[in-house]
């Protein structure tokens, strides 16, 4: 803090979200209309485009400087001597609002582009409250704690230990009792280089252990599987969620059964499946990659008619990237807003957090509470995770640091 002649004082400060800007305009006591009007005004956004035309570029950045933003273009667009360019809009929310208006009525369909910028800049300040499953409708005003059970004998963390469904059913409760919101059962390990199993096998695992659990656990029980049919009888066994981490472009039966049961779905992007996901971790852009993944399975749950209130996306740390890729999308994680849905972060011991700090599977304790908390504070909903109980404390914690609101 700088004192100032006279005795004024001031500081930077740190306006990362919509929430923040009309907390400290409220704080200074600013009237509620003008808390309104204001608060967009203290938030800068960038948003990038792909590949517009010289033309439709140039009346971007003439649009955008004329309200007192910009937008940044490739070197030859003014004089239209390359054949494309990118471009980096940078403004207000407000500012980037008015260009939408402008944008409606110009050539070069410019007005289309208005259209898709204006509802990314809705989805990004929208605050998503719920996730709908086939049973109930999970509230997400603090972060939701997904308790990892796989019932395997490969899985790369815990695997051979919950074969036995009744052993299984104990985890289940454990973690219930513990803080999770909900129990994640898998009977097929997706761990990189895993080979595929056949449904009857995979059934075989989960559907003692979901009888079991149903109607008995207060937690919501999700199947982690990406095949049709399994997901089907999983939830006819009393699931409510289907977790694909193919993000339904594995089975192309997915979509239709999740549109008629009702369930929620996780839609997870990967590069391939886990046999030969991480034979390929290179990107020209990874993150642009990523949401163009999941935007493409968005699109193919609302086509077979799964509710957009029952979708949650995945960008899928650990599924066909590197170590380098995996934190370049928790330090990013924000830019998954412009969906406008609830995000799903799953790090727990994985081998990124080995590498990064030279630590056993055993010994990521402490490294994933770290990924945890900056998920969160980066914009994470629902957190998949082995370790319920320190990682429901970690959670909290850094919801009430970021919210300002203690728990209970």
């Amino acid at each position: 803090m700088n004192h100032l002649p006279g005795g004024f004082t001031a500081r930077l400060l740190a306006i990362a979200t919509p929430g923040d800007a009309e907390r400290e305009l409220r704080r200074i006591k600013v009237d509620p209309a003008g808390i309104g009007m204001m608060a967009p005004k203290m938030l800068t956004r960038c948003v990038h485009l792909s590949a517009l035309l010289c033309s439709q570029a140039n009346i971007l950045k003439q649009e955008m400087l004329a309200l007192g933003g910009d937008a940044a273009v490739a070197r030859g667009t003014v004089a239209c001597s390359i054949d494309n360019t990118d471009v980096i809009l940078i403004g207000t929310d407000k500012q980037l609002h008015r260009l939408c208006a402008k944008l409606a009525r110009q050539p070069f369909g410019l007005s289309a582009l208005a259209a898709e910028l204006k509802s990314l800049l809705a989805n990004a300040s929208a605050e998503t409250k719920s996730w709908q499953t086939s049973v109930r409708e999970l509230p997400l005003f603090r972060p939701l704690i997904m308790g990892i059970l796989n019932v395997t004998p490969d899985s790369f963390s815990d695997g051979n230990r919950f074969l036995d469904p009744e052993r299984a059913a104990e985890r289940a409760f454990e973690m219930a009792e513990q803080g999770a919101d909900i129990i994640d059962i898998g009977g097929e390990s997706s761990r990189p280089g895993s080979a595929p199993v056949e449904a009857a096998e995979e059934l075989r695992r989960l559907v003692p252990v979901i009888g079991r659990l149903a109607g008995r656990i207060p937690c919501a029980i999700s199947v982690d599987t990406w095949k049709g049919a399994v997901a089907r009888e999983a939830l006819d066994a009393g699931a409510e969620i289907i977790n694909d981490i193919s993000g339904f472009t594995f089975d192309p039966d997915m979509a239709a059964v999740a549109a008629q049961t009702g369930a929620g779905v996780v839609l997870m992007h990967t590069r391939g499946i886990p046999e030969v996901m991480q034979r390929d971790t290179g990107y020209d852009d990874l993150l642009a990659e990523i949401v163009q993944g999941l935007n493409r399975s968005v699109g193919i749950a609302l086509a077979a008619g799964v509710g957009r209130a029952r979708i949650a996306i995945d960008p899928g740390v650990g599924f066909g990237k590197d170590a380098s890729g995996n934190l370049e999308i928790l330090r990013r994680l924000r830019e998954f807003g412009g969906l406008g849905l609830p995000l799903l972060v799953g790090t727990s011991r994985k081998s990124f957090i080995g590498k990064t700090l030279g630590r056993e599977t055993g010994e990521r304790l402490h490294g994933t509470a770290a990924t945890v908390a900056l998920a969160i504070a980066n914009g994470a909903s629902v957190l998949r995770v082995h370790d319920v109980r320190e990682m429901r404390d970690v959670a909290d914690m850094a919801h009430a640091i970021i919210s300002g609101q203690q728990q209970g």
